[in-house]
């Protein structure tokens, strides 16, 4: 299964990002081929909608679930849409995160939030 997670660096080494649409990079991440590819976020330098066009970069990557430790609406109604599932991450450990998801010990995000509408932090 394919699938998406915000990071800090190009690194499966790296931690997860706290911000699903701010987030720099985006792992995406073969669970049964263990291939991995980074991505550039695109919304983590616009003005407004990040998270729309950071969900919208996980819809094009064709991936079945999001692992993050937040998600605002916006962005869940794009994925949601797509039918991807959206995990909530236990730690910043890209490594656990998959391992908890395989072992299907991860939840579904049931917190999401209004969103940081034209905010810039994270």
């Amino acid at each position: 299964m394919r699938i998406a997670l915000p990071v800090e660096d190009k690194s499966m080494e790296s931690t997860i990002c706290q911000s699903f649409g701010r987030a720099p990079y985006f792992l995406i991440y073969d669970t049964e081929s263990q291939e991995s590819v980074f991505l550039d976020n695109q919304g983590a330098v616009s003005q407004g909608g990040a998270g729309i066009k950071a969900a919208q970069t996980i819809v094009d990557s064709k991936v079945k679930a999001l692992l993050t430790p937040r998600c605002g609406e916006q962005a869940a109604s794009v994925l949601s849409a797509a039918n991807i599932k959206i995990y909530r991450t236990t730690n910043d450990s890209i490594r656990d995160n998959i391992e908890a998801l395989t072992n299907g010990t991860l939840v579904l995000l049931d917190e999401i939030h209004a969103g940081f509408h034209n905010h810039r932090g994270r």
